[in-house]
């Protein structure tokens, strides 16, 4: 995988979990939606944070990408849970970018 598709998986990840937190805000029981909610915040701001040490080619990228591969993976899995569509789509978004960042760590 090449740096160009390690940042285009970064950027998806990051606008589907910001979609997903703001959906989720308008689920009806919100108070299951909690730990997706942090979750997808927390990711979105670690896949922001990686896109941007992947882009500048620094020394510590693959560093953060470590943590956001961790991240990525427990975001798409409490979103696998729910049955709603945009958390659905949060969970392939999360997948695809757990796997981008570790063939960007092999």
């Amino acid at each position: 995988m090449n740096n160009k598709q390690l940042l285009e998986k970064l950027a998806h990840c990051a606008a589907a979990c910001e979609n997903c937190a703001d959906a989720c805000l308008d689920e009806d029981n919100i108070k299951m939606m909690v730990k997706c909610i942090r979750l997808d915040r927390d990711c979105a701001k670690i896949c922001m944070l990686t896109h941007s040490f992947v882009a500048s080619n620094s020394p510590h990228a693959k560093h953060v990408a470590k943590e956001c591969l961790e991240i990525c993976r427990l975001c798409g899995e409490e979103c696998s849970k729910m049955e709603a569509d945009h958390c659905k789509e949060c969970a392939r978004a999360c997948k695809e970018c757990e796997d981008a960042c570790k063939a960007f760590l092999a």
